[in-house]
């Protein structure tokens, strides 16, 4: 996430909206301000634009191509008062962002899409090997994420079988991060055995499902909104760990 301020009240916002997201960076009327923040949009980093709308409007007339690629862009007022989800509401998930970082700051959230009352929940589900370095972990969810085209901020929690409760890698990524981690047992995850994408029988004899990653995402999904969830991002892998993407919605 990059966070762009004009003046020196919005730069105070700034360093607050850091403390929630410790991963994001924060720049101040920063020299060739349009570059920039093109440079930041065009490298898929969520927008956080705390000037007026107008401004973002033109500076990002000549890259936006379509909701489907472009990042989430939020506009702020200096005093925080409201937060606008500008751009890639539904599919880009500046919807969900918005309402996070306005409940953060105690804001209004001025929500203009169609169905806004609609609201798309994304989780993270992760599996890897025991004692597995933090670093196939974070590889292979920041490649999940890229293939969703989505921050790592509208994941509303990371999640895995409950024997990798105890797992330093998985507990690592998530305190980094502040994204909330999650476990169940195999009787949850095995709720969701028929929206997998794939089976793996050496999984199931191993953990007793036949999937941690997307049944773990699915699961918590479904879990947040009381109604069936679905894979945005099957199972992928790396020699170490595993990852999918699952989204449900809400009213």
């Amino acid at each position: 996430m990059h966070i762009y301020a004009l003046t020196e009240k919005g730069n105070q916002l700034a360093k607050k909206i850091l403390a929630f997201y410790p991963d994001a960076q924060s720049f101040y009327k920063p020299e060739n301000f349009k570059q920039k923040v093109q440079q930041s949009f065009l490298q898929k980093q969520p927008l956080v634009m705390i000037c007026a709308t107008g401004i973002v409007v033109r500076v990002l007339a000549d890259v936006i191509k379509d909701k489907r690629q472009d990042p989430p862009v939020l506009v702020l007022d200096e005093f925080g008062q409201f937060v606008i989800p500008l751009l890639s509401g539904h599919e880009g998930g500046a919807n969900h962002l918005a309402k996070t970082l306005a409940d953060k700051l105690n804001s209004t959230l001025v929500c203009t899409t169609a169905n806004a009352y609609i609201e798309p929940v994304y989780t993270l589900g992760v599996g890897c090997e025991r004692n597995c370095p933090i670093a196939y972990l974070e590889d292979i969810i920041y490649e999940a994420l890229d293939k969703a085209q989505l921050p790592l901020p509208v994941m509303q929690s990371i999640n895995s079988i409950d024997i990798k409760a105890d797992e330093k890698a998985m507990l690592a990524f998530a305190e980094k991060t502040k994204v909330t981690f999650h476990t169940f047992d195999k009787e949850k995850l095995a709720t969701q055995e028929a929206l997998l994408s794939q089976r793996s029988e050496y999984v199931f004899n191993t953990v007793g499902v036949y999937g941690v990653a997307e049944s773990a995402a699915l699961y918590a999904a479904s879990e947040l909104t009381g109604k069936t969830s679905e894979l945005v991002v099957p199972k992928i892998k790396n020699t170490k760990a595993t990852c999918a993407i699952a989204r449900s919605f809400k009213n």
